[in-house]
């Protein structure tokens, strides 16, 4: 299914107020069977029609991702749920209520019209409402119903940066909308409303702590911290390797000045063996570190400013040239876990204990 384009288009939209002809051209070539990546306010998605699998096809083609990872489904207002899902629970609806538009991707039982193309051979459907005037305009252009992934190649860091989507799809897909950098850095958090108890299937900005205010009993997937292997994955990112740069990514856990310790020990022992060395690491830590490349998050304070840059440091790295990575390891608690879970998978699970 794949096609290379002889040209991808790169217009710049604004965030706020989207150029509204900019925005047709973009729908029109959605609604024609070709792909758009636009901004949102995690990461940059790529765009095709929701309902056409043609269209579905393309994406796990340009994307190079294996076709039994599910895709979700943008929407743009309420009124568009009724026709792709065959149950709308309650919690669903109170949950939109206090998360939409926003960062949190709910999994429910799926109509006919959705193909099996864009949800992965499953039964069931994944859907969000963007919080990002650019997203939502084109949601409504394209005809109200966006299967979208993050703008990379599989397997890539995600794009939080127009350049990011160039880097990675420029010639396999038909545009571009530049926005800007995203506002959050990591994807949606994914609900599974299909069981007795919704249970948190990827974590994002929306925590189970937020969650549980609204539904009270909540439940997070035991495998999330943890490798995964075979199975079909209920919601994008549950299997399949993910975020991770072109060099060897290890994480290192422990206190702070063991760590560091640590990781400048490893990187000494790399660079006897030639390898370029990078360190992923915090303001509070910056300069303690020999590394070819130091790359600082923020500080470890703010969660927010970590998960933001965490995508663009891993390019980095790769644009380096990079070959052996350490990171340090964040708390596990709150939004935390998201930037926890992105960076397990990065680095294929590999842990040193310092």
């Amino acid at each position: 299914m794949e096609s290379i384009k002889s040209d991808t288009q790169l217009l710049t939209v604004d965030s706020r107020n989207p150029d509204p002809g900019i925005i047709a051209r973009a729908g029109q070539i959605i609604k024609e069977g070709g792909l758009v990546a636009f901004p949102t306010e995690t990461v940059y998605g790529l765009g095709g029609d929701a309902l056409n699998p043609d269209s579905s096809k393309k994406i796990y083609a340009a994307k190079g991702r294996p076709s039994d990872n599910p895709l979700i489904v943008h929407i743009a207002e309420m009124e568009a749920l009724e026709p792709i899902c065959a149950q709308i629970p309650e919690e669903m609806r109170k949950l939109a209520e206090a998360f939409w538009p926003g960062p949190l991707t709910m999994i429910v039982p799926k109509t006919e019209i959705v193909p099996k193309e864009t949800t992965g051979g499953l039964d069931t459907v994944a859907i969000r409402m963007p919080d990002h005037a650019a997203a939502l305009a084109l949601i409504c252009a394209a005809g109200g119903y966006i299967a979208a992934p993050s703008a990379n190649a599989s397997g890539r860091p995600s794009p939080t940066l127009a350049g990011h989507v160039m880097e990675d799809l420029q010639g396999r897909i038909e545009m571009i909308l530049d926005g800007g950098e995203v506002g959050i850095g990591v994807e949606s958090t994914i609900v599974d409303l299909t069981g007795d108890i919704p249970t948190i299937l990827r974590p994002g900005y929306v925590t189970e702590e937020m969650l549980q205010r609204v539904l009270g009993e909540v439940q997070t997937d035991p495998t999330l911290m943890q490798k995964v292997e075979g199975g079909r994955p209920k919601a994008p990112g549950m299997r399949y390797r993910h975020y991770a740069p072109k060099g060897t990514l290890s994480l290192v856990e422990g206190e702070a000045g063991e760590v560091t310790a640590r990781i400048n020990a490893l990187i000494s022992e790399a660079a006897a063996q030639g390898s370029r060395t990078g360190v992923l690491c915090t303001e509070e830590s910056l300069g303690q570190y020999r590394a070819d490349v130091v790359r600082s998050l923020g500080s470890r304070e703010d969660m927010c400013s970590i998960a933001l840059h965490l995508y663009r440091a891993l390019r980095e790295f790769d644009t380096e040239g990079v070959e052996t990575i350490y990171a340090e390891s964040f708390s596990r608690d709150g939004f935390g876990q998201a930037v926890m879970n992105r960076l397990l998978k990065a680095a294929g699970y590999t842990i040193i204990k310092a």
